[in-house]
């Protein structure tokens, strides 16, 4: 078992460094636009990180992910354009004004998706299967369906920020110290769920996954155990939301779309469920796809839903499960 778990580290820091050092190289021969794809591959990883906290080691299929990443991005859009016109966001009951510093946004935007995710936990939680996956979608396309009529903030069209949010002491239009900012957020994301799922928590959480009947045998309260992991992994998404948005100084309808749900999800699928950086490693062969073979036909999708379909058929445990030759973790 040691000699397994000192294998999935090694993994696990060896696909982030690759991250790590794709950005370096492509910023030390001035090629920025590699640099900004590395970003979203960060950020998409983030996203994908939080939702595996659910459906890795919770088992909960939720279908409705897209929400949280939007609340996110919606958080920092309507901050920040508040904060370049100088008008309060809100003036009952009591005033609110706009902010451009990260550090302020980041906070905002995990507390919106974390009321968000319990929320929607509370009453989806209460389903399970399919019903649980479309309870979770419905909520998702609710949201979506409002962002396209919220006229105040660019409706359909979206909403646009011309300058990216500031981060102290760093330039944030730099494309490498963004990366940083995205890259060191990740590296936090991920040991946070490390530590979360080899805690007694995360034990719990995996024993209810397995057998929900057990778990309540030995006093576990399996509703309470899914909903708190629901909430974390909805802050995580919710900060990725917000960091997509910096990156594209952009936030749109389409953040909150069943299709950004299912991105989502291949991120986890592709690098392997319940894998700690199976979501990291899933986002970057996506971006990698969709850069390479975006170029050579509008139809790559249908290429990628062939290797997805190859890794649930024959590789249940995404790359990570093919490098390591074992399935999805218990």
């Amino acid at each position: 078992m040691g000699e397994l778990l000192n294998r999935d580290a090694i993994i696990n820091l060896v696909i982030f460094a690759l991250l790590v050092a794709v950005a370096l190289g492509a910023h030390l021969a001035g090629d920025g636009f590699t640099v900004t794809l590395a970003t979203k591959a960060a950020i998409f990883g983030l996203a994908g990180v939080g939702l595996n906290l659910a459906l890795g080691y919770g088992g909960l299929i939720s279908f409705g992910h897209a929400a949280f990443f939007g609340i996110g991005g919606y958080v920092t859009g309507i901050l920040a354009s508040h904060a370049s016109s100088g008008m309060p966001v809100v003036t009952l009951p009591f005033t609110i004004m706009g902010s451009n510093e990260m550090l302020g946004i980041w906070p905002v935007a995990m507390l919106a998706g974390g009321v968000a995710a319990l929320a929607i936990g509370a009453l989806s939680l209460r389903t399970s299967g399919v019903y649980f996956i479309m309870v979770t979608l419905a909520f998702a396309q609710m949201l979506y369906y409002f962002a396209i009529s919220w006229s105040r903030y660019g409706g359909e069209d979206g909403l646009s920020f011309y300058v990216r949010n500031t981060f102290p002491g760093l330039n944030t239009f730099a494309p490498i110290q963004y990366f940083a900012i995205c890259a060191v957020l990740l590296a936090l994301a991920l040991v946070f769920t490390a530590v979360v799922t080899q805690s007694r928590f995360g034990l719990a959480l995996q024993a209810a996954r397995q057998n929900s009947q057990r778990a309540v045998a030995v006093g576990i309260r399996p509703y309470a155990i899914r909903l708190t992991a629901f909430v974390l992994s909805g802050m995580i998404v919710g900060l990725a939301g917000s960091l997509y948005a910096d990156l594209n100084r952009f936030v749109s309808p389409t953040m909150l779309s069943w299709h950004m749900s299912g991105e989502i999800m291949v991120f986890v699928i592709l690098g392997g469920v319940g894998r700690l950086c199976g979501p990291v490693a899933g986002a970057a062969i996506y971006i990698l796809l969709e850069h390479v073979l975006g170029g050579i036909s509008d139809y790559w999708q249908a290429l990628l839903g062939l290797l997805l379909l190859g890794i649930v058929l024959f590789a249940p445990g995404g790359l990570i499960g093919i490098v390591t030759r074992r399935g999805r973790h218990a």
